[in-house]
């Protein structure tokens, strides 16, 4: 990877776990996505509507946009679910790290593309990493009592849409400036989600009334954090970036455990290292 693209992979990275952790201590964690995703979507869709003029018809760029609107709807519903049954330090991870893995799976039947070795390895590491943070030994029988098996659940069907998304985009932002794109997606994601958030309104006026500043601060981080990351789609290869990007699972074995007070960091670091020397073997098979 280029220095630029590292870069820019990097802050989204910090970006990105510090707007997770924000969502994971909301009332309501799906409404305050839903929030947050519709306030920094008013404030980019007037700079990316510019660009579409310079860079010409974007309607091959279209498909992607609507495919992956509806990945990103089921994304941020999975996501809210996970962050309301689980730990964030357990979860995150989980999800970050299963959506990297299933890319270089998920070529290999459409595009064809061989893993070697070395991606079975960061695969397998994946897995590994994984049920190590489901199952930690003795704060298993409490996990299930307090129903964290649906927080894995979940955060595994988020791993889903991670990988389905990285796909979708890596090809859409090669036929439409990022600019444009994640704006776009900003403005569907936000029309298709309305009537879910819109059907429990004394939710979404709770939420507001109780984290309006966290759901500013959040709109500044979430679209901003995987904008940068479309732009260093744009220096680097899928892999290097998406992997690269999974530095945030590092972020959160400590935001969970300082921040958000969940346990003690050694395991979840240990669980969040297997996880990403994973996506790093991923990444690196790709080169």
């Amino acid at each position: 990877m280029s220095n630029p693209a590292i870069a820019l992979v990097v802050c989204a990275a910090v970006l990105h776990a510090i707007w997770n952790a924000l969502a994971k201590r909301a009332e309501n964690q799906f409404v305050f996505l839903w929030s947050s995703v519709s306030l920094a979507t008013v404030l980019l869709l007037p700079l990316g509507l510019l660009r579409l003029p310079s860079d010409g018809t974007p309607i091959a760029g279209l498909p992607f946009v609507v495919a992956s609107i509806a990945i990103h709807a089921l994304y941020f519903w999975a996501l809210g679910r996970s962050y309301r049954h689980g730990e964030f330090s357990r979860v995150y991870p989980m999800a970050r790290g299963l959506g990297v893995a299933l890319v270089p799976l998920i070529a290999l039947p459409v595009f064809g593309e061989r893993l070697s070795w070395l991606g079975w390895l960061g695969v397998g590491l994946v897995v590994l990493g994984i049920a190590g943070l489901s199952f930690r030994s003795s704060a298993m029988r409490s996990a299930l009592a307090q129903g964290s098996l649906a927080g894995t659940a979940w955060a595994l069907v988020t791993g889903v849409t991670i990988a389905g998304y990285s796909l979708v985009d890596k090809a859409g932002v090669a036929r439409l400036h990022p600019m444009p794109y994640i704006a776009l997606i900003g403005l569907g994601l936000s029309i298709l989600l309305a009537p879910l958030v819109l059907a429990d309104r004394s939710a979404l006026s709770r939420e507001w009334r109780l984290n309006w500043r966290t759901i500013l601060v959040a709109s500044a981080m979430n679209l901003t954090s995987y904008l940068l990351v479309l732009f260093a789609f744009r220096l680097s290869k899928v892999g290097y970036v998406v992997a690269a990007r999974e530095l945030s699972i590092l972020f959160s074995a400590f935001i969970g455990s300082f921040w958000l007070r969940e346990g003690r960091l050694a395991p979840r670091l240990a669980g969040a290292t297997v996880v990403l020397a994973g996506v790093v073997c991923v990444a690196l098979a790709h080169d």
